[in-house]
């Protein structure tokens, strides 16, 4: 049991680490919940961390697998700057109106918010190579071992801390107009900033081979795999 509470809190503080950098989800979810409540932010952030989740399970079992459809998660990065580009487009029409009640409409449309997270999350490919990363180094010093007891805590934890990471922002943005006394069309010109800058370096790491792709094709195959790891165990049980 000890071990498993290990693992869980493991995996929470290192999701929870993960969220706290400026980002595309962090930052819309901040918008969001700033445009149409907390309720709308926590739901966006319900959704987010659905989708990253599935992706770290997915990573666990099927890094191989993921590898050759490299083609895939090309296309998912250029829908994902796609979608990063009109975030601070409409961020920008949102501030130029001089209405607090403009909204930015890409965010503030009639989907439910759950699933605006989800699917934002689920076509940014990023996280795949940072959690895998992050489990090949747990499998290494043996903290995380190929069970499904351990994959289980590992993803509850990185769950809520998902979920915690996004609510700082969730809850912080509504925290600085408050203490810095500014306008919502104000925050729309810096939201707006921030989703051209985070447009323009995803493009230069894309342009330079320095994106979740590149990172997920230059896996050294002679890396910890937690399929090996479980075979490896069998082989051990039976000897």
């Amino acid at each position: 049991m000890q071990k498993l509470i290990k693992i869980f809190f493991v995996g929470m503080l290192i999701s929870f680490l993960g969220s706290l950098p400026l980002g595309t989800l962090n930052i819309a979810a901040m918008q969001l919940s700033i445009s149409d409540g907390y309720t709308a932010g926590m739901l966006f952030a319900l959704g987010i961390l659905t989708a990253e989740v599935i992706y770290v399970r997915v990573s666990l079992v099927a890094m191989d697998k993921i590898r050759k459809h490299e083609k895939i998660l090309k296309a998912l990065e250029w829908i994902t700057l796609g979608i990063i580009a009109a975030l601070a487009v409409f961020s920008f029409v949102a501030a130029s109106k001089n209405n607090p009640e403009t909204k930015n409409i890409l965010l503030s449309n009639s989907m439910p918010r759950f699933y605006l997270g989800f699917i934002m999350c689920a076509l940014n490919p990023v996280q795949i190579p940072f959690w895998f990363g992050w489990s090949t180094v747990l499998f290494t010093k043996k903290v995380l071992l190929p069970k499904n007891s351990h994959y289980n805590c590992y993803i509850a934890g990185i769950g809520i801390g998902t979920f915690f990471g996004t609510c700082v922002f969730i809850f912080g943005g509504q925290l600085l107009i408050e203490q810095l006394n500014a306008s919502q069309n104000i925050l729309n010109w810096v939201i707006g900033g921030i989703f051209t800058l985070t447009a323009i370096i995803q493009l230069w790491k894309m342009m330079r081979h320095k994106d979740a792709v590149q990172k997920i094709h230059d896996l050294k195959d002679d890396e910890i795999h937690p399929e090996k790891l479980a075979e490896e165990s069998e082989e051990a049980a039976q000897v």
